[in-house]
């Protein structure tokens, strides 16, 4: 064997070495390359033994199954006091739990907004003062009442709420309407303007779309997040072509059942392209808790950010959440604002993210870079990169430029540990101060703390 290997011509294997790759060409020798990454640093031990539990392989299987085949549909939309329970005093929240002293800007001024839309502050800083109180104040995540919210991602009892069931598994999830860009509250921004156009929403918008929706009957959103994808968007940051075909569904009932209010609520949508994210939310809430609760599964079932930590949920255990600090995106800001004025990353809008969408189907919309940053080859590169830790490709969420290959779907935490890769969120950037608002929008990815306390757990799962 020695005599064939010196004789005959070399057959050589470049492990991880991409250098000694670039020497080889230079020498015109062929050679195969092994795309090889060493495990997160210190996962070794606990990789080995959760790769070795023996339900994992299908409950896994079980779990991404039940991801792939829910079937959202949007149903309604109500107020949250009455879907969700909430009581004056008590506000759901984007991410991770958070106190109000730990709380980041945008998450304060969310807030603060939140109580002088209900009345229960006469001014900001009488709000601010109530908050930090904490006297008749309750604070909880969202994800704890199958609910998601954008950014500081607040809900109160006033608030109107799309309303999306999985017609395969029987979930319900909700989320607010969207306000649009800019000074919004979901970014921090609690002005007069903000809290108008919320009691506008309220008064007006909700209405108008619960007596659309009684008269349209369910809207298959599985189908229309399929075609949005044919035609630009990626779910996340690019909304544009979703919101356009939700429009066309809506519209002639909005005309019907409200034709005095028709034209005003048409203009409000039409403007703020955006409609469509949180409808979509709600649609990738109810998919990924088809998929909790399955022992032994490694599947991650939640990605959430607060603005001060970025947690993950995993289904095989339960409701517990692993956190590490939330970092700042990399990306363009508007105007004059820039890296300094930005907070750390926010809201529930990974769900997008968990569920196959958004930064996992960037490919899809090259058009995106146009608001985050880069170029369309790094659009490609981000969703191609995330095969490598998911589960599955979505059997109804195509790419159109990948040979319509279905989206990556289905983190899973010992990919993720074996290669070093972490998920890609593509995300707006709020500013770090409160009553700022949207300042840009960027790439970010998400703590490796998190990944390597969910693998920790699971080996005693």
């Amino acid at each position: 064997m020695t005599l064939s290997m010196l004789l005959g011509e070399p057959r050589v294997i470049s492990v991880g070495a991409a250098v000694l790759g670039e020497a080889l060409d230079q020498q015109a020798v062929p050679w195969t390359p092994v795309d090889w990454r060493p495990p997160l640093p210190g996962t070794s031990d606990a990789l080995a033994r959760v790769l070795a539990d023996p339900r994992r392989e299908r409950a896994n299987a079980l779990a991404v199954g039940r991801l792939l085949s829910a079937r959202p549909q949007l149903v309604g939309v109500r107020r949250a006091r009455d879907v969700l329970g909430l009581e004056p005093g008590t506000f759901f929240h984007a991410g991770p739990p958070i106190t109000w002293e730990r709380a980041s800007g945008p998450m304060r001024g969310a807030l603060i907004g939140a109580m002088l839309f209900e009345g229960l502050a006469s001014s900001p800083e009488d709000a601010e003062r109530r908050l930090a109180s904490g006297e008749g104040i309750t604070l909880d995540p969202c994800h704890h009442h199958r609910t998601v919210g954008p950014m500081a991602g607040v809900v109160s009892p006033s608030m109107w709420m799309f309303e999306v069931t999985d017609a395969e598994h029987g979930g319900t999830a909700y989320c607010s309407l969207n306000e649009g860009l800019g000074k919004v509250l979901r970014y921090g921004a609690y002005g007069t303007e903000v809290v108008e156009r919320l009691r506008w929403m309220g008064e007006v918008l909700g209405p108008v779309l619960q007596a659309t929706l009684s008269r349209t009957g369910p809207l298959d959103l599985r189908s229309l997040i399929a075609q949005a994808l044919q035609m630009g968007d990626e779910l996340h940051n690019r909304n544009r072509a979703a919101t356009s075909l939700l429009v066309r569904e809506l519209a002639p009932a909005i005309v019907d059942a409200a034709p005095d209010r028709a034209a005003e609520v048409l203009r409000f949508v039409n403007g703020n392209d955006h409609f469509f994210l949180n409808a979509g939310m709600a649609a990738a809430k109810v998919s990924a808790d088809a998929a909790r609760n399955v022992p032994g599964s490694s599947l991650v079932v939640a990605m959430a950010r607060n603005g001060t930590e970025f947690g993950i949920q995993v289904s095989g255990l339960g409701d517990r959440w692993f956190t590490g600090p939330a970092g700042v995106p990399d990306g363009l800001y508007l105007g004059a604002y820039g890296p300094e004025d930005a907070n750390p990353d926010i809201g529930d809008s990974t769900i997008t993210e968990t569920s196959g969408l958004g930064g996992f189907a960037m490919a899809a919309a090259p058009a995106i870079v146009r608001f985050v940053g880069g170029d369309v080859s790094d659009a490609v590169a981000a969703t191609t990169s995330m095969y490598e830790i998911t589960l599955a490709e979505h059997p109804a969420y195509q790419i159109p430029g990948l040979g319509f290959r279905g989206t990556p779907v289905g983190i899973d935490v010992t990919l993720v540990a074996r290669t070093g890769i972490l998920p890609v969120v593509n995300t707006g950037i709020a500013g770090r101060v409160a009553g700022t608002g949207q300042v840009g929008a960027g790439l970010v990815s998400p703590p490796v703390e998190a990944f390597t306390a969910a693998l920790e757990a699971l080996v005693l799962a």
